[in-house]
């Protein structure tokens, strides 16, 4: 009896606690944005700005997504199949753009591609423009989010070590048919949960990139900068509503990782119930 007590207790100050904290304050910002009409909902998403900001969130998400793929599974590959000199210093590194301030990696970049960075004057001279466009949002959105894929491959890909792998070696598979047919279906469900969360973080970067953009209307404004600009300017029609497309997105994130988290769970047990039966 007490501890069932102590469990209802728990699980009620728990609810109590994310009902403050998160679900309150999301129903409230779709409360905002609907709260003059479905009409004015829509006329606000529509608006050329939101529509230039909503482009150029989704443009760098694509560009950023393959990249962080790329770069997460060899990561990934390299640290979980390969001893090496360096090996704990470059598992240690992944964990860099979690400790620093997206500002301070927005400043950190602008120290570097600015007018009076490091290369601002030869990026001057070649009529190269990062800062204040879309490569600046692009490179900062990369370093902030690089490291979820590998991250989220790196306990799945050690855990199975590479057995599999060096017994296709031996049976004379290449590299491409190794990687294809053995390594990528033992990765999937990780790197699909890798895939949701870098995009979720890239589309809602703010602050890096609040450093590096400009804030050039109809430009270099993302979602998160746009509701932020019109937030400020009380429009606030239009700051609910793109916040609202935010939530939509985080909302999905999160059902989407609860739907590979279960799948990824039920294959597990799958296994786990047909090698007891062997």
């Amino acid at each position: 009896m007490g501890a069932n007590w102590q469990k209802w207790t728990l699980i009620t100050v728990g609810f109590l606690f994310f009902s403050a904290v998160l679900l309150f304050p999301l129903f409230t910002v779709f409360y905002y944005a609907l709260e003059q009409g479905v009409m004015l909902f829509w006329q606000a998403i529509h608006e050329e700005e939101a529509r230039a900001a909503i482009w150029l969130t989704l443009k760098v998400a694509l560009i950023v997504l393959p990249i962080n793929v790329f770069i997460g599974v060899v990561m990934a590959w390299t640290i979980a199949y390969f001893n090496f000199k360096g090996k704990s210093l470059i598992t240690a590194l992944l964990d860099l753009p979690f400790s620093i301030s997206p500002v301070v990696v927005g400043l950190m970049f602008l120290l570097l591609f600015g007018l009076d960075g490091l290369w601002g004057a030869w990026l001057v001279e070649h009529n190269i423009r990062i800062m204040f466009a879309t490569p600046s949002i692009v490179i900062v959105t990369l370093f902030v989010t690089f490291p979820l894929i590998a991250k989220s491959l790196l306990p799945s890909m050690t855990a199975q070590g590479n057995s599999e792998e060096q017994a296709a070696l031996i049976l004379g598979a290449s590299g491409w048919t190794l990687f294809w047919r053995v390594t990528l279906p033992k990765i999937k469900w990780a790197l699909i949960y890798g895939v949701i969360l870098s995009n979720a973080r890239a589309m809602g970067e703010f602050g890096a990139v609040s450093v590096v953009s400009g804030h050039i209307r109809g430009l270099t404004n993302t979602i998160p900068l746009y509701v932020e600009i019109t937030y400020n300017e009380y429009q606030f029609v239009a700051a609910f509503a793109c916040a609202s497309l935010l939530a939509v997105l985080a909302i999905f994130t999160l059902g989407v990782q609860v739907l590979v988290r279960g799948v990824q769970e039920r294959r597990i047990k799958r296994s786990l119930v047909r090698g007891v039966q062997e």
